[in-house]
């Protein structure tokens, strides 16, 4: 699969999760409507974790030729999505809680603001 489409089919997951994140955050707690937001927001985020791990970086060092510094939080979302989960379901809400922010802050906040570095494709398209 050609990177360009690996790339839109990863936007085509993270934009969709970023919306889904963003209003878990607003809504109440443990009502239905955050559940059903927080199983398609975790299903996203694992989806497009995948997704990237095929997408070689072409920013900065890489390990085997292929996976670069970013890398690092696609391997987060893997291991943060299930345990998150889990913490959840065995009724631990502060390990999921802190879980669901961590994953948040670090794969949508600080990998999105990556993104828009030099010599990325999202800083070509925005700024030019």
């Amino acid at each position: 699969m050609s990177y360009t489409t690996l790339m839109y089919l990863h936007l085509a997951t993270i934009l969709p999760a970023f919306i889904l994140g963003t209003l878990s955050f607003i809504l109440k707690k443990g009502t239905i409507t955050h559940k059903y937001i927080g199983r398609v927001y975790m299903v996203l985020m694992l989806t497009t974790a995948i997704i990237t791990l095929f997408m070689p970086s072409f920013v900065g060092p890489q390990l085997f030729n292929h996976f670069g510094w970013i890398h690092c939080f696609s391997f987060l979302t893997i291991y943060t999505v299930p345990t998150a989960y889990i913490a959840v379901k065995n009724g631990h809400i502060k390990r999921h809680k802190y879980k669901m922010i961590g994953l948040y802050v670090g794969a949508m906040l600080i990998a999105g603001a990556f993104t828009f570095m030099p010599g990325r494709y999202m800083h070509s398209l925005i700024f030019g």
